[in-house]
């Protein structure tokens, strides 16, 4: 859907903003949330993790809103560099992009992006997240790497695909409106 190399930042900017949020608040309270009531005897997860002094980042509290960017700034970083081309590049190595339906064509990108950027993200949360106070293990990283996959790539898959993105496009349209009904006023004088 987008054009230009604006669009695609655009687009990969909007997607990233609400998918952080909604991992941030997956990882915290669906993954690690009882986990983290249960070490501070809190009743509810944001309590816990205040008590805490904020989620561990490289073995150091820091607080959500922190987690936030610092999440933000990795995956728009691998979404523009390595998750969007990637999967643009994977859809068209298996359709046409001219002669398959548009959400055939979507969808697959949408499965070939969450299939890129689920390990990528996944590996970068096991290395930030990690248990430092207690050593370093490179088989306790992978195993950390294995189970977030395990957890976030169902989560990932499914708010991609049905919620997620058709929101993204929606508010792309939404504001590229007069560049995408240009756009599809020459391709209907092409083929006129």
């Amino acid at each position: 859907m987008p054009r230009n190399q604006f669009q695609r930042m655009v687009f990969a900017f909007i997607t990233v903003v609400i998918t952080v949020h909604a991992y941030v608040f997956f990882s915290l309270y669906v993954v690690h949330g009882e986990m983290f009531r249960q070490i501070t005897g809190e009743s509810s997860v944001l309590a816990a993790i205040g008590k805490m002094g904020g989620v561990l980042v490289f073995g150091k509290p820091i607080p959500i809103w922190a987690v936030v960017l610092i999440e933000f700034a990795l995956a728009y970083t691998l979404e523009v560099l390595l998750g969007s081309p990637l999967s643009f590049r994977l859809a068209c190595k298996n359709f046409d992009m001219q002669s398959t339906h548009p959400v055939l064509f979507e969808t697959t990108i949408i499965c070939a992006t969450v299939g890129i950027m689920c390990p990528s993200m996944s590996f970068l949360a096991a290395i930030l997240y990690y248990n430092y106070q207690g050593g370093f293990s490179l088989w306790a990283l992978f195993a950390e790497w294995l189970k977030l996959m395990c957890y976030n790539f169902p989560f990932a898959f499914f708010t991609q695909l049905f919620f997620i993105q058709p929101f993204v496009r929606t508010v792309f349209k939404l504001l590229f409106a007069k560049d995408i009904k240009n756009r599809n006023a020459g391709k209907e004088a092409v083929t006129a």
